[in-house]
């Protein structure tokens, strides 16, 4: 049974709905609860990190001293060969860690907009992707590609959404996993991002919108996870 264990940057921004498919499969996952505690676990214990988001920037060592030091073990469990999956704050810390710059972007992108799949992807997590689906997305950072990355979709706000180094280590810019209860909590504890601009939705837009598009994102996202944890 795969070792699994978590990076959580905040309260609001878990699993989400992975935890649901986690605990259908039986697989226990173990946390480092980083907002808590900088003490990263042994890398031999684990055959999957997973990486959630947060409101911090990649960028914010003087802030945030524990990201050096998180960066480090990001890039040693991508060296010793462990699946490694990042959302949002996650999928920027990988390609940092791995060497690119991460840096404001043109526009924020808040609520629910599509995400396109890239032509002549061989990856195998494209072939699970339909050609456009529409997902979850709060950030206002992107990054370069990594060398060697493939990028697998991208939106019209955002190029950089879904990229793989291998077909151990993904970042997904977007949120697959969210459901009802995190995305109350996304609006709750950062409403004051909500300003008016191209892509960003109300509240209450986010909240109708949920209803449409979550279930079909969150199988996609299964079907994902059933590639990547065996």
């Amino acid at each position: 049974m795969p070792k699994i264990h978590c990076l959580q940057h905040e309260t609001f921004e878990g699993l989400g709905v992975i935890k649901d498919w986690l605990d259908d499969k039986k697989f226990e996952v173990k946390y480092t609860h980083i907002y808590k505690t900088h003490k990263l676990p042994d890398i031999n214990s684990i055959d999957c990190l997973i990486i959630m988001g947060g409101p911090m920037s990649v960028n914010d060592e003087t802030i945030y001293p524990w990201l050096t030091p998180e960066k480090q073990f990001i890039l040693d469990c991508i060296n010793a060969g462990k699946v490694v999956i990042g959302i949002c704050l996650g999928s920027q810390l990988i390609a940092n860690a791995m060497g690119s710059k991460v840096y404001p972007n043109i526009h924020k992108e808040i609520g629910w907009f599509p995400i396109t799949k890239t032509k002549n992807t061989s990856s195998e997590i494209s072939t699970i992707l339909p050609e456009e689906i529409t997902v979850f997305h709060w950030h206002g950072e992107t990054f370069d590609l990594p060398l060697g990355a493939t990028l697998i979709a991208s939106s019209e706000a955002c190029k950089n959404q879904i990229f793989s180094l291998s077909e151990k280590v993904f970042g997904f810019q977007c949120h697959l996993e969210i459901d009802s209860k995190a995305l109350h909590g996304f609006v709750e504890e950062c409403e004051e991002e909500l300003v008016p601009a191209t892509y960003i939705q109300s509240a209450k837009e986010m909240l109708i919108l949920e209803k449409e598009y979550s279930q079909n994102m969150n199988t996609i996202l299964f079907s994902i996870l059933s590639k990547l944890i065996k």
